[in-house]
């Protein structure tokens, strides 16, 4: 590298570079869908300033707008930045299935793998973004796809939950009008190895069968792809 190539910190980057991360810490702390105006609120900063920062975020991909475009959520970058993430590499056939089921739900379509009592999220519809990423690490078991292993090995009070996955072969989760659906995916030995998840409004996770039966035929097709 010659001192022609040799990239400059000017005295105001510091801080620009401070107020880049205080936003990405706020995303992550304030969950998927966090307005302008709310981060502009909690980290006091102008309007004008908290605008021109997320664009410039959204564009190098540290943050992501949602689906509505009201809204941010933590990006790709991110995740391949934070190790505790654990990015997992999946075969281009796995892809094709996950791809092939986004295309026919009206809602997110996330898989994650279980590495040593870890919850990874391996692959997240990047048009529907998981709620909260952060606090899946952080608290699984709050979490239907973190609840999930306790149920297939019985080790949890919520009785419901091991005979719904027993008698459907998912589990579901409501929160509000929001809820989850989740899919095992199980290796040759039907060891559980990941799981496959629908997110989206409740009517759909409440009445749909087709949405379930579409996630166990994906997770059925992904098990010998992953493992």
């Amino acid at each position: 590298m010659t001192a022609g190539d040799a990239v400059s910190i000017t005295a105001r980057q510091p801080a620009a570079i401070h107020s880049a991360l205080s936003m990405l810490e706020a995303v992550a702390a304030m969950g998927a869908g966090v307005t302008a105006r709310q981060l502009a609120e909690r980290l006091g900063m102008p309007r004008a300033t908290t605008y021109r920062l997320l664009n410039l975020l959204v564009q190098d991909e540290y943050l992501v707008r949602t689906p509505d475009l009201t809204g941010f959520a933590l990006g790709t970058k991110v995740a391949l930045l934070a190790g505790s993430i654990g990015v997992e590499r999946i075969p281009r056939a796995a892809r094709d299935v996950l791809e092939r089921t986004r295309a026919s739900a009206r809602g997110g379509i996330h898989l994650v793998l279980y590495r040593d009592d870890r919850v990874v999220v391996a692959d997240e519809d990047p048009d529907f973004p998981l709620s909260n990423r952060q606090g899946l690490q952080q608290e699984p078991t709050r979490y239907a796809l973190g609840l999930l292993p306790l149920v297939v090995r019985g080790e949890t009070a919520a009785g419901d939950l091991v005979s719904e996955l027993r008698s459907q072969g998912v589990i579901r989760a409501r929160d509000g009008q929001r809820g989850c659906l989740v899919a095992p995916i199980t290796d040759a030995s039907g060891t559980l190895a990941g799981a496959l998840s629908y997110s989206g409004p409740r009517r759909q996770i409440d009445s749909s069968d087709s949405i379930a039966l579409s996630l166990i035929a994906a997770a059925r097709e992904l098990g010998p792809l992953l493992t």
